[in-house]
């Protein structure tokens, strides 16, 4: 997580970071009812903004928004973005594939035409399989006895806001069997966590918080 509160307003000011971070003190929950409608209200907008930037915008502003693909920043909120749409149209009830096949279809359709020079023959296929396993609970007590735990398990417990986050002191994690990489789950959990890591050979991780 980008835990730079004050870098300039995007969607959300600095203000509706410090909140939602839990800096804020609200006295009131009419307060916080309000500030909680305004981050939604700004959401909505935002994602309507995107209609007049795919169609107005112009190549080469786009191109420089994407140059920081270097910034690790850049990368893990690109990945959150895709993470939230998909998210909240599986709540409300909406396939993510009824705006993905379209939204890539289009995409390559115009990268053919304004690239290439060419038309554009575009197939997507996609595909998820869904398997769900321990429970939150489950793995907050094997967290409490110091037992190893996994980097999809942690990450649920973290998004929970599970109460023994704030209370370990240290949490174990295992990885795959004979592999020590994880595609930068963990270095993304120990950020959103504040928590510093630290291999435990050979396929063990312990986050210090």
């Amino acid at each position: 997580m980008d835990h730079d509160a004050d870098r300039p307003r995007g969607v959300l000011s600095p203000a509706d970071r410090a909140f939602l971070r839990g800096e804020t003190e609200m006295t009131h929950d009419q307060s916080r009812r309000n500030a909680e409608a305004r981050i939604r209200k700004r959401i909505v907008n935002a994602i309507k903004d995107f209609t007049l930037l795919v169609h107005a915008l112009k190549p080469k502003d786009r191109e420089g928004v994407f140059d920081t693909v270097d910034d690790p920043a850049f990368v893990d909120g690109v990945l959150s973005m895709l993470s939230f749409t998909y998210l909240g149209l599986k709540e409300s009830g909406m396939d993510f594939e009824r705006v993905l096949v379209p939204a890539v279809r289009r995409a390559e359709e115009v990268h053919a035409a304004d690239t290439l020079g060419s038309t554009a023959d575009v197939t997507v296929d996609f595909d998820v399989r869904a398997e769900y396993g321990t429970s939150v609970a489950d793995t907050a007590d094997r967290i409490r006895s110091d037992t190893p735990v996994t980097p999809e398990e942690l990450f649920a417990v973290a998004m929970a806001d599970d109460p023994v986050v704030s209370e370990a002191e240290t949490i174990l994690v295992r990885l795959p069997h004979g592999t020590d990489a994880d595609d930068g789950v963990l270095d993304r959990l120990a950020s959103y966590l504040d928590a510093e890591l630290t291999h435990r050979p050979p396929n063990r991780v312990e986050l210090y918080l």
